[in-house]
């Protein structure tokens, strides 16, 4: 790296004087998350392949890993109930940036207690229409 000294003069002529004002302030940008109801959906994806590969044994064992209670676990699984449709629907729900989630999983506790997946997708579109006109009025 070159070094260069040169004496250098200002001159200020006149008595003007200028005002420097800070750049204007970009817009604060929140940052976008994925929501929680499609993190615990991939998470009770990767909790099936590790039950289903020996990994852990149980719910119980995986509760004990993951240090929380074995009804929390049965609660994440459950989400494997629902349709595959709902199931990949949860997995693509847009980013969030501020607030709470629109949807969560005690939402979706009502859907996973039905088997049938047509009542299941009836369930789910009343919730996402209810979403949408939440969503319209803020």
């Amino acid at each position: 790296m070159t070094t260069v000294v040169r004496p250098i003069h200002f001159v200020r002529r006149g008595k003007s004087t200028k005002a420097v004002s800070a750049p204007d302030a970009a817009p604060k940008v929140l940052p976008r998350r994925v929501p929680r109801v499609a993190r615990l959906m991939a998470l009770a994806i990767h909790f099936d392949g590790m039950l289903r590969k020996g990994v852990v044994a149980d719910q119980s064992e995986l509760a004990q890993i993951c240090d929380v209670t074995q009804p929390r676990i049965t609660q994440i699984m459950n989400l494997l109930h629902l349709a595959p449709d709902i199931q990949e629907q949860i997995l693509f729900l847009p980013a969030t940036s501020n607030g709470r989630d629109p949807i969560h999983e005690r939402l979706l506790r009502d859907l996973t207690h039905f088997m049938d997946w047509d009542r299941q997708r009836r369930k789910w579109s009343t919730i996402l229409s209810r979403d949408e006109l939440l969503a319209l009025r803020c």
